[in-house]
């Protein structure tokens, strides 16, 4: 089974170019922190409101785990997901592990671009803001640059990763005959 997980920091687009990936692979898509909040019925916000930020990163541990796709899939992780409990272990146990790197200014960009919902910026200004991601940054690059692969996750080049991603599952023999 091919598994390619996506992983870095919120905003690094891992939702958007995880589906655009998984669709030019012909791979199904899972997000998740969608995932999460469907087995949980509440959403990561609610969850990290009552449960706080272990809590939720507890559940993140079980869900992604638990999350056996049926056929080959990109999972677009959360952007705390690979820093804890040791899941960018399992994961690039279990897949392809490809880190959509960032800047904090390119970050910044992009999470104020439109309104969040990211309870770990909530009611931040635009100052506070990029000093967090500078800090959440700092704390998360050295699990982040554990992954197998790492890309610029500004200027993706969809088609290009995508045949890299393909030739990378014939290399290693994981990829199933059709």
């Amino acid at each position: 089974m091919n598994i390619v997980y996506l992983i870095g920091f919120m905003g690094s687009g891992k939702s958007t170019a995880g589906k655009k990936l998984a669709n030019r692979l012909g791979y199904q898509f899972s997000d998740l922190d969608e995932y999460i909040e469907e087995k949980e019925k509440k959403s990561i916000s609610e969850i990290f409101e009552t449960e706080k930020e272990e809590g939720f990163r507890l559940l993140e541990k079980k869900y992604l785990r638990k999350l056996k796709p049926e056929k080959e899939t990109v999972i677009s992780t959360g952007g705390g997901a690979p820093c804890f409990y040791e899941n960018i272990d399992f994961m690039n146990q279990t897949g392809l592990t490809i880190y959509l790197k960032m800047n904090v200014n390119q970050l910044l960009f992009r999470l104020t671009q439109k309104e969040q919902n990211r309870p770990l910026l909530k009611g931040k200004s635009k100052e506070q803001m990029k000093l967090s991601i500078e800090q959440l940054l700092k704390n998360r690059e050295s699990y982040y640059e554990k992954a197998k692969w790492i890309v610029n996750g500004f200027n993706i080049d969809i088609p290009s990763l995508a045949k890299d991603v393909s030739n990378y599952f014939k290399k290693s023999g994981e990829i199933t005959k059709r």
